[in-house]
């Protein structure tokens, strides 16, 4: 809270987060049809006469001539072609856009969804893109595509769309209502200048009735003012300006532990709703607070309850008094109405203790306050001895030995000491007890202190007359002293463990955040957030997640947790609802488990639940506010963790749409050439049998089974199905066996076969490794220059058997030589980028990783051109074939 003239550090760090963003603003509709894109189109226009570099992003004209009209003379960035399942989309092109750089952009309907493969799945997004990049944007918006009004529309119009944006989205922007009455709106549809005659006979008999379109209207116009009131109090905020602003109601209503606090909420909810304003439930947390019992806690966290299900917001705010706490929230929250209770007081009550309404309604110019009588009586009893008040057995016991031992250091030295320092001297124990244990044991201090004085050293001594009335004073100063000590150090007191309090909860949200964002896999999460939970309420905690065909338990802090029926329908309905459920709450409240819905949104992305060992409830009144905090974190740690999750089967696939993209592209391409081949041969077969054009079919024939063999078996790697059969094999077997299945395509080139016959056997697959050494001897064959000689060459040194096919050949690019091995992967500038669906060099890779080999790719060193080794390691190689077994 800050004080009139300071300026709001919160409103300041916002203000400067928003440098160098570009500034959105909305043209807000209440239905299709009121010109919210005519209008944009117009300012957009006198923009551009004003000098202002503003291009079209995308506007949706749905045919209107005269929204065609005003497009006329803008700058156009041509949509983008998103191709999708079989069709081709038009979105708008955030890249070009970004690359021209304008000063404006238009951007209609902010609320539609993308084309899948777009960079972003709705608009919204490309337009925070665009202010991220410093780029203003004008959208448009109708009022039903609001995320947190979208279930208000819903329940007049029978309609729900589909897309919506955030309100924070619309919360940060400029907003301009474009609005028409009903009557014209109506007019227009049955003009034609909406929808088509047929589309605007049905719109009519439905979403565009009278009655509804009102009702939009009315929202619209609503919820524009809201966001205008939100900017001005940032505004003010930031600036450090005092006073209400009272454009709007803000309405706060005061309440505490007493049953008249239930009344106070439903008549303050009955005021918002006449005035259409927001309103607050805020209860001062007084030093008070820390004598509650079992009953108060629960008649507050029942107060509370009803608060948030009847709309309003709530707060707890600690402070040394009432009225200095409402005083404090109303002047932060520029609260222009005031809500508070009068309970029936007796007049010597108003006396001793004052009327806090009356101080209220002094300390607080500028506000309207509304006392309402509130029900008599007081809360139930704590069934706690609210020792705090009277002081402590200690307290009086430590008090009783300081005087005595003063009154003996007094004596011993009272043959040097006057009275008048002999007084001093007892002002100490006075000090100590009321800074120690507070007014009344000051107070005991003092008579104690004036019994002693009196008794032991003002004459006549032995007795308690005074004869001179100068010593009156002296008695009358220790037990003022001992009052105002006692006041000074109980406001201190009190204004330390509000510190102290809040410390700890800083402190507590500060290290539940702190775990929670080292986390990312969902499980994890969820444990931590029962185990932390726990720790800080000493509950039992458990969280629940949807599951087919209900809920199931993801985490708990323990095993020892139950949950029967009555606790899995309260958990079911604080998930259906987003409403606290269970016990303490007002629904289920047989239940021994409380349930707090963990919320992003409108989306319930699963449930807390908490219970105590012995009973009772759960979270007391005054741990509410740190739970509710506790809860909004992790709701969005757990919403990050499901976006990350999300992004990830996006990026997966969009993965799997480029390698379908490639593969389709090199197949098509590939696959061509051999089939050229084979149908010129069959065409040549007319004119009569050659041994030229059998051995043309019967290579080209074999090209294709080996491009659809290398398709099944990288679809057998991804799907994890390879199954490997282990057994000792030669490799000098093994080169010859794939140099002769390979020899048309090495035509043109001599084999050098540097293949010693003494090398160990290898334990491998001898199908995989013939797959392995067929595509590196065609990679090869294919990438060589015409006429060299491609040499495979094997290696036994320092335990590791080396394969190499070597080539001669431009090579591969210094740095990249590893990227061949990816799927569909052909590197630009060099051989490998020559032909091929690039899967062949992938599946080696596969294929060598399953047998526990590895692979490596380079560039020759005698000579330009790649090798391609395969590894195997020191495990795989066979030393006693007699022994081995497999």
């Amino acid at each position: 809270m800050n004080d009139d003239g300071r300026p709001s550090p919160e409103a300041l760090l916002r203000q400067a987060s928003q440098e160098g963003r570009g500034r959105l603003k909305i043209f807000l509709g209440a239905a299709p049809g009121v010109g919210k894109t005519y209008e944009m189109l117009s300012e957009g226009a006198e923009r551009r006469r004003a000098g202002v570099d503003i291009v079209i992003g995308v506007v949706e004209t749905h045919g209107r001539v005269e929204t065609e009209a005003l497009t006329r003379g803008h700058e156009i960035v041509p949509r983008k072609a998103i191709p999708y399942e079989g069709r081709t989309l038009d979105e708008m092109d955030l890249d070009a856009i970004l690359e021209r750089a304008p000063t404006l952009v238009l951007v209609d309907e902010l609320a539609h969804t993308n084309a899948p493969g777009s960079r972003h799945p709705k608009r919204y997004q490309d337009v925070e893109e665009l202010l991220a990049a410093g780029i203003d944007v004008y959208s448009t918006i109708n009022i039903q595509h609001i995320e947190s009004l979208n279930d208000v529309v819903a329940s007049f119009t029978r309609v729900r769309v589909r897309e919506t944006v955030p309100d924070s989205i619309v919360e940060a922007a400029e907003i301009e209502v474009v609005d028409i009455p009903p009557d014209e709106l109506i007019e227009r549809l049955k003009a034609g200048k909406v929808y088509l005659p047929q589309e605007a006979t049905r719109a009519l008999s439905h979403f565009f009735s009278k009655s509804n379109l009102s009702a939009l209207r009315e929202l619209a116009l609503r919820r524009a003012a809201q966001a205008v009131d939100a900017q001005m109090l940032e505004h003010v905020r930031a600036l450090g300006v005092g006073g209400t602003w009272a454009g709007g109601e803000r309405i706060v209503v005061a309440i505490s532990e007493l049953p008249g606090a239930l009344g106070l909420v439903r008549a303050t909810k009955r005021i918002a709703d006449a005035m259409h304003a927001p309103w607050t439930a805020v209860y001062i947390e007084t030093p008070r607070a820390q004598t509650f019992g079992e009953a108060e806690h629960r008649q507050l966290a029942a107060v509370f309850n009803l608060a948030t299900q009847l709309g309003g917001d709530v707060a707890t705010v600690p402070a040394t008094s009432v009225v200095d706490g409402l005083k404090t929230f109303t002047a932060e929250a520029r609260a222009t109405q005031l809500v508070v209770g009068k309970s029936a007081r007796s007049r010597w009550f108003e006396l001793r203790h004052g009327s806090v309404v009356d101080r209220i309604v002094r300390e607080t110019p500028g506000i309207a306050v509304h006392v309402l009588p509130m029900e008599a009586g007081t809360a139930a009893p704590t069934g706690r001895k609210r020792t705090g008040d009277w002081g402590s057995k200690a307290g009086y016991a430590w008090t009783t030995a300081m005087v005595a031992g003063v009154t003996g250091v007094a004596s011993a030295l009272f043959h040097i000491l006057n009275l008048g320092n002999v007084a001093l001297l007892y002002l100490l124990p006075v000090m100590a007890a009321a800074s120690l244990f507070g007014l009344r044991t000051g107070l005991f201090a003092g008579i104690a202190s004036s019994i002693a004085y009196n008794f032991f050293f003002l004459p006549p001594t032995g007795t308690l007359t005074i004869n001179n009335p100068e010593n009156v004073i002296s008695i009358l100063v220790l037990l003022g002293i001992a009052f105002v000590t006692s006041q000074l150090t109980s406001r201190v007191r009190a204004q330390a463990d509000i510190a102290a309090a809040s410390a700890r909860t800083n402190a507590a949200l500060a290290g539940f955040l702190r775990q929670l964002t080292s986390l990312n896999e969902p499980v994890a999460l969820a444990r931590a957030i029962c185990e932390e939970v726990g720790r800080l309420f000493d509950v039992r905690t458990v969280i629940l997640v949807a599951e087919d065909p209900g809920l199931a338990v993801q985490a708990a802090n323990g095993a020892d947790y139950r949950l029967e029926t009555m606790e899995m329908a309260a958990a079911q309905w604080a998930y259906d609802t987003g409403a606290p459920a269970g016990r303490g709450s007002g629904t289920l409240a047989a239940s021994e488990w409380f349930f707090q819905p963990l919320r992003s949104g409108e989306r319930t992305l699963a449930v807390l639940g908490l219970a105590r060992e012995a009973g009772g409830d759960p979270v007391r009144s005054d741990q509410l506010p740190l739970l509710m905090s506790l809860v909004d974190q992790a709701s969005l740690v757990l919403e990050r963790a499901r976006l990350e999750v999300e992004m990830r089967d996006v990026d997966a696939v969009r993965e799997r749409d480029r390698l379908r993209a490639a593969l389709l592209s090199s197949v098509s391409h590939d696959l061509r050439t051999p089939l050229t081949s084979v149908m010129a041969a069959a065409a040549e077969l007319h004119r009569g049998v050659t041994p030229e054009l059998i051995a043309t079919i019967e290579s080209e024939a074999a090209r294709l089974n080996r491009f659809v063999g290398n398709l099944l078996d990288m679809a057998r790697v991804e799907a994890g199905a390879l199954r490997l059969r282990l057994e000792p094999t030669d490799l000098t077997d093994a080169v010859a066996g794939a140099v002769h299945d390979t020899k048309r395509v090495l035509e043109g080139h001599a084999i050098e076969l540097d293949v010693a016959p003494n090398l160990p056997l290898v334990r491998v697959d001898p199908q995989l490794l013939h797959h392995c050494l067929l595509n590196l001897l065609d990679n090869a064959g294919r990438y060589a220059d015409p006429g060299t000689p491609i040499i495979v060459r094997a290696e036994h040194r320092f335990g590791m058997l080396r394969l190499s096919v070597i080539d001669q050949g431009p090579g591969l690019p210094p740095g990249r030589e590893n990227e061949v091995f990816e799927t569909f992967r052909r590197l630009e500038g060099s051989d490998r980028a020559i032909g091929g669906t690039g899967l062949g060099l992938a599946i080696v890779k596969a294929f060598a990783e399953a047998m526990g080999m590895s692979v490596e790719a380079s560039n020759r060193e005698d000579l330009t051109g790649a090798q391609f080794s395969l590894c195997f390691p020191v495990a795989l190689l066979v030393r006693d074939t007699d022994g081995a077994n497999l």
